[in-house]
């Protein structure tokens, strides 16, 4: 079956790239891009989606970060951080409600489709409804490794950790590089998703550069020492379903 270049879905074709986008047919693809109408762009800070407010669309994430915050005694944590081509509320599709935030960090350029319009395109497509479940799931895998390394690791091999897998989900939709990737997230938003103080983030920021291993600054990320990294953070990127023990070769209806 002849499958089509990127460019021929320029909102959705990062969408399951290096996971599942193998196995979406033609039609599929073309069905997923046909949902979504205009690309709306947005500068950091901007709330796509609060906490509790009714959900009737779903977004797709074209180009930038967002991040999943949570505001509790006054104290942000971040709880996830999507990458282009994450449906990054897809489970609002269900759920109709978010327990947390969705935030851009720096600018952002997305697209949505409203729910009902969703429904009309998954209304007898059980192999494309199924290849949309494995997006939350793979959603609740990243979020399950999140929680163990957080138990795990200490300050420095979290945020080894949290770069690792940025730059693996990055380079599975074709972005990235060999040297490492643009990030704009502070030092304060990272210590919000590692569990610390911006304080010692910047302790733990001086600590890898000084040891050779990773530069952050000026919005981007250098990887110095890729194996080190790795090594800090304990890194094994099986849980994200690329190439590895638990890649996906397909799913049947």
């Amino acid at each position: 079956m002849k499958k089509a270049a990127d460019t021929d879905y320029p909102v959705t074709g990062r969408f399951l790239k290096g996971r599942l986008r193998h196995a979406m047919s033609r039609h599929e693809a073309d069905a997923t891009e046909a949902m979504f109408d205009t690309v709306e762009r947005f500068d950091d800070g901007h709330v796509l989606s609060r906490r509790g407010e009714l959900v009737n669309r779903s977004t797709i994430l074209v180009d930038g970060y967002v991040i999943r915050a949570v505001v509790e005694r006054d104290r942000r944590h971040i709880v996830g951080i999507q990458v282009p081509g994450d449906f990054i509320d897809l489970h609002g599709y269900a759920l109709k409600r978010l327990d947390h935030d969705l935030v851009a960090v720096g600018p952002v350029r997305v697209s949505f489709v409203d729910h009902e319009r969703l429904n009309h395109t998954l209304r007898g497509d059980l192999h494309l409804t199924r290849l949309m479940w494995f997006s939350t799931l793979l959603d609740a895998s990243i979020h399950r490794a999140w929680i163990m390394k957080m138990e795990q690791l200490p300050a420095d091999g979290r945020l080894a950790h949290l770069l690792s897998e940025i730059w693996e989900r990055l380079r599975l939709v074709g972005l990235g590089d060999a040297q490492g990737f643009d990030f704009p997230m502070t030092q304060i938003d990272l210590a919000d998703a590692c569990g610390t103080t911006a304080i010692h983030m910047n302790r733990m920021v001086q600590k890898l550069r000084a040891g050779g291993v990773v530069d952050i600054r000026r919005g981007r990320v250098n990887v110095l020492d890729h194996a080190q990294l790795r090594s800090i953070a304990r890194y094994d990127p099986d849980y994200l379903y690329g190439p590895g023990d638990l890649a996906v070769g397909a799913i049947s209806t």
